[in-house]
């Protein structure tokens, strides 16, 4: 079998005022998916649960996000989330906190056999 992207989506999501980084990254990773509305399981004949979703996000302090709450974020298909350094972290002006912003990446592959006449 072979791994084959069908769909990449991206997104930006935000804490403004708790500096909550998993919650900016659920906003980033919802973001992404609302920019779509893809049926690329029913496209090529298989069943929603076979869609390897892989997530990469990018915040400040990827320590700090909870992947195990971005999984239940997907109804179906086999997601897995892979955390990294970026996104922005952005101090307000009168030193009263931070605002987090994170970014999403989110590819839907499935495993496929390549068509060779």
């Amino acid at each position: 079998m072979t791994k084959t992207r069908v769909v990449t989506q991206f997104g930006m999501g935000t804490s403004i005022r708790s500096r909550n980084y998993t919650e900016a990254a659920a906003r980033a990773i919802r973001d992404a998916l609302w920019h779509n509305s893809l049926n690329v399981a029913d496209a090529f004949g298989f069943p929603k649960e076979a869609m390897l979703i892989d997530v990469e996000i990018g915040v400040q302090d990827p320590a700090a996000v909870d992947p195990a709450a971005l999984l239940g974020i997907f109804p179906y298909g086999q997601p897995s989330v892979r955390l990294v350094k970026g996104g922005l972290d952005v101090d307000k002006p009168d030193g009263s906190g931070t605002s987090v912003i994170a970014n999403a990446a989110i590819v839907v592959s499935f495993d496929m056999e390549p068509d060779h006449d």
